[in-house]
């Protein structure tokens, strides 16, 4: 690649990561339209809800945390990891006292193995005749509905059926697409990373509409 060329690509990748990290600063990328919440009991980071809860495993089963403002998602997740990590239930569940540390959420510290891309995955699949069903929730920055359809648009399938709305009572859900293949894109009105999370009749529901 001519050097010229690659500077300017890598310029350009630098302006679009720091641009986005000025304009999204404080808006919540796993729901755009949710409040931002910090997590307090991590310092000096970007909360992840994904990783903050997680990165307490090493604390003592005691260690005090701050409570989330009840609006927070990860409200949520702290009520989640509060109370499997009681002790009344941890003995329900046959844990052995001293045999095994903190719960957490999305634990990854031990893992030595990533798999960075899907997409092989799904074109060995779907090229096998295997129905598929591939969802975005609208609302979401960390994996949004644009990304999901650029790698789809790789795959090169033809569309069998153009963009149309799918219902839920009556009131449009989302948007959907069909492909060759029998691989169907779908998106949830309203949703964010963890679409059925968010909207959970919509998330049934398309698995029966689509």
């Amino acid at each position: 690649m001519d050097t010229v060329l690659e500077k300017n690509l890598s310029w350009q990748h630098y302006k679009c990561g720091f641009y986005k990290q000025i304009l999204l600063e404080n808006i919540e990328l796993y729901n755009i339209l949710e409040i931002y919440c910090v997590d307090e009991n991590i310092k000096g980071t970007r909360r992840n809800p994904r990783r903050s809860l997680a990165q307490k495993i090493k604390a003592p089963l005691s260690s005090p945390v701050t409570v989330p403002d009840m609006r927070c998602q990860i409200y949520g997740f702290f009520l989640g990891t509060e109370w499997i990590n009681d002790p009344a239930v941890r003995k329900a569940l046959h844990i052995r006292e001293g045999t095994i540390g903190k719960w957490n959420r999305c634990y990854s510290d031990d893992y030595v193995f990533d798999i960075r891309s899907s997409v092989p995955f799904h074109a060995n699949l779907s090229a096998k005749g295997y129905p598929s069903l591939i969802y975005s929730g609208d609302h979401d920055a960390v994996v949004p509905f644009s990304s999901t359809q650029r790698w789809i648009r790789s795959l090169n399938y033809s569309i069998v059926d153009d963009w149309r709305p799918w219902y839920l009572n009556d009131q449009v859900a989302g948007y959907t697409r069909t492909y060759s293949n029998q691989m169907t894109f779908a998106t949830i009105r309203g949703a964010g990373h963890t679409a059925p999370e968010n909207k959970p009749d919509e998330g049934f529901a398309m698995f029966v509409s689509n």
